[in-house]
């Protein structure tokens, strides 16, 4: 109906279709629907001027806005008859749009933008109108332009930036208030959304603690001020629960592991420096918080760009093997889905980059595809959270699943998962050949994935069992004598071989057998604690 009609209703169909993904629509849907309309092209065309481009452009603007995955393109091409409409639709969308310099801005600029405005545009008109208004003090002009903005449902965030403004700038605290009372009063402002925004004011003030000292008291002293003018429904405090408690010794170890953890981060984020991350996470002393630190670190990802999110995922994979447990992995998910529907107000498209990090979860096999429905059965049902772990299922079940996930965030830090354990089996087959084992460790080294190498020892035993060539445990002994394998990594790579010891004994009837002689090898030269056991009895 869109393509029939003026450009303005076609921007406005571009972006109904944002605001319907993933709430209502899922990924997998959105992709039926577009190549149906591709199968149809050669219909479209006989009532429609200009077919071809117009689909392209929404199959373009689709891509941009992240609905559609680029790779759609390639599979539905293959599948189009050559002779097909649909077939140019893809190849106009490819060569017109999608290659052209700063593709991004041309094709959401196309037919005019007026209806399409982003949440950080929104943010931003929303701070300069509040600034204009504590310099002039014209409450129906601020009222007007809150108005004219057009976004109701978004009003929690005018209410959560003129308090923070108010605690800013003190002198312009009774403005503020003014203006929010009329707004209440006025109905421009709902009351739950009134009490939306002081919820979310209420969850950021440990934040914001930071830079305005005396926040917790100031927004202490402006609750009951606005219940009692009758402008903040008194369901606020109920809903609050006890956040307007004074913090217990607990709240305080949270909110000192929170500053810390937020430092860290945004260290390795300059470093890219892994084992410093760790050192230092082990210097807190604090494992019962890693499931708060995995929620900062994938939260403040987020919200930034690709080579972050990358660098999140690549450091989940060493924490995972390093020093946090799947518990602590799947509580952090878990808190993190929780929170999705407050996440996706500050961050666009939250809930797909969530299920991205999920579904890279488990292709890193930080999760296991079990992991995921453990998840989503402690989530309340058809929340946001919940359908994020449904979207992530989608797509850890696609086909090429694998690669495509792989490379989700540009894959900046090395080699896929698969690359890897390709070049760890070859490099273990010229070795048991006859190599050298300087050069084998080179190559691992050269591999660049420390966090990875209990791979190499997993792949390493097995290889000793099948060719009954103990030559492997040299090899493991020089790695770990020149400290290119880790403790960590030596007792997770016997791990893995000990959790799977049922289906190895299958190809390998004396394994078990082995695995004990292995083990015992592993605790003489240091490399298990002597506590390892050759089953999973301990704690």
């Amino acid at each position: 109906m869109a393509m029939d009609r003026h450009d303005k209703e076609k921007e406005m169909a571009s972006v109904l279709l944002s605001a319907l993904y993933a709430d209502v629509v899922t990924s997998a849907e959105i992709s039926q629907g577009f190549f149906m309309l591709l199968e149809a092209a050669d219909d479209l065309a006989v009532d429609i001027l200009d077919a071809v481009d117009i689909l392209a452009l929404f199959i373009a603007r689709a891509v941009v806005d992240d609905i559609l995955p680029p790779a759609f393109l390639n599979r539905a091409a293959k599948i189009l008859p050559e002779s097909s409409k649909g077939l140019q639709v893809l190849h106009t969308a490819e060569k017109s749009y999608l290659s052209a310099p700063h593709h991004a801005e041309l094709v959401e600029k196309k037919w005019g933008g007026s209806t399409h405005i982003t949440v950080e545009e929104v943010k931003k008109k929303i701070t300069d109108l509040l600034r204009e208004y504590v310099e002039s003090g014209d409450t129906a002009e601020a009222c007007r332009c809150i108005r004219e903005l057009g976004v109701s449902f978004f009003h929690h965030e005018v209410v959560k930036r003129a308090l923070v403004l108010a605690m800013e700038i003190q002198s312009g605290e009774p403005l503020v208030l003014k203006l929010l009372k009329e707004a209440a009063e006025e109905g421009l402002i709902s009351s739950s959304q009134m009490v939306k925004g002081f919820g979310r004011m209420a969850e950021s003030l440990d934040d914001l603690s930071l830079d305005i000292p005396s926040a917790k008291a100031l927004f202490h002293s402006l609750v009951p001020k606005a219940i009692s003018e009758g402008w903040l429904d008194s369901s606020f405090l109920k809903s609050s629960g006890e956040a307007g408690e004074p913090s217990d010794e607990d709240d305080e170890k949270v909110k000192h592991f929170k500053e810390e953890a937020v430092t860290i981060i945004h260290e390795y984020f300059l470093s890219d420096d892994i084992p410093e991350l760790i050192r230092s996470l082990e210097d807190l002393a604090a494992p019962q918080f890693n499931p708060v630190f995995l929620k900062k670190l994938i939260t403040l990802a987020m919200d930034r760009k690709n080579r972050e999110k990358e660098m999140a995922s690549v450091l989940l994979s060493a924490l995972h093997t390093e020093i946090f447990s799947t518990d602590d992995i799947v509580n952090g998910f878990v808190m993190l889905l929780e929170s999705a529907e407050d996440t996706a107000l500050d961050i666009l498209d939250a809930s797909n980059e969530l299920a991205l990090f999920l579904a890279r979860a488990v292709i890193d096999d930080v999760l296991a595809p079990l992991n995921l429905e453990e998840i989503g059965s402690r989530l309340v049902p058809n929340c946001t959270g919940a359908e994020t772990v449904h979207m992530a299922r989608s797509l850890v079940a696609a086909r090429h699943a694998g690669e495509r996930i792989l490379r989700c965030w540009g894959g900046g830090t090395g080699w896929a998962v698969e690359d890897a354990k390709d070049k760890i089996s070859k490099l273990l087959e010229e070795y048991e050949s006859g190599g050298v084992v300087g050069e084998a460790c080179q190559c691992i080294r050269d591999l660049g994935m420390p966090f990875f190498n209990h791979e190499v020892v997993k792949k390493a035993l097995v290889m000793a069992m099948e060719k009954k060539n103990d030559n492997m445990l040299d090899l493991l002994q020089e790695c770990f004598g020149e400290g290119l394998i880790t403790i960590n990594q030596m007792t997770k790579g016997f791990t893995r071989i000990r959790d799977g010891m049922e289906d190895l004994a299958l190809d390998i009837p004396n394994a078990e057998e082995k695995f004990g002689y292995y083990v015992e090898q592993g605790k003489k030269n240091g490399w298990l604690l002597p506590a390892f056991f050759t089953t999973g009895a301990e704690v």
